[in-house]
């Protein structure tokens, strides 16, 4: 496999400086995402799973995979018995594939940062990895994800190192507990998100129960 291949779209969709520029970087990787980020090691959207069954039982739902990309978690989530999971990305080429693996009851194309198209309360969880990193998502994007999680339900994302600072995330983080939005539950220590390549990408998972 082509590390070098796969290390320049990444560099691609780090590198956009605007939305329609990172929507159209990921519609040039869409088709060969999932192998060049397998090819690197990419833990992330399997690994997430393991901080979603710790915290929301089987049965429980829906959730949100919030930037689901090609759907990596979904069928993941499926095989440990969640079924009612919906999609939000920013690529009509993702979501089509996320769509052709038959995990996903709904899938969305909106922007995290911007107004989601569900109401408040919807869902039981939401998790996102990956999103929140070089040139994606802002720490913003969190207010209205809470928004639309009910009470009693849980945060569950991952942060990227080179962000956590200069992205605001601890500022947002007091924002919405200061708020009584939610309270911290459990935070991970700092991780490779690629097992493979690029050992210095470091990111960090934290959960919240929503108030």
């Amino acid at each position: 496999m082509n590390f070098d291949k796969a290390n320049a779209a990444l560099d691609s969709v780090y590198t956009a400086d605007t939305p329609e520029a990172l929507a159209k970087a990921y519609a040039e990787w869409a088709a060969t995402y999932d192998s060049e980020t397998a090819s690197l090691g990419y833990l992330l959207p399997f690994l997430i799973t393991a901080w979603v069954a710790r915290h929301v039982p089987v049965g429980e739902g829906p959730l949100l995979d919030a930037g689901c990309g090609t759907g990596l978690s979904g069928p993941s989530l499926k095989a440990l018995g969640y079924g009612d999971i919906a999609g939000l990305d920013l690529s009509d080429d993702m979501l089509k594939l996320a769509g052709s693996r038959q995990a996903y009851g709904e899938l969305k194309k909106a922007m995290l940062g911007r107004q989601l198209p569900w109401p408040d309360g919807h869902f039981r969880a939401f998790f996102s990895t990956g999103v929140f990193t070089i040139g994606h998502a802002p720490a913003s994007g969190l207010h209205e994800l809470v928004r639309i999680t009910k009470s009693g339900g849980h945060a569950i994302f991952t942060v990227r190192d080179q962000v956590f600072e200069s992205g605001g995330f601890q500022a947002v983080f007091d924002e919405l507990e200061q708020a009584k939005k939610w309270r911290a539950v459990e935070q991970s220590p700092w991780f490779r998100c690629y097992a493979i390549g690029d050992p210095e990408a470091l990111v960090k998972t934290f959960v919240f129960e929503v108030m």
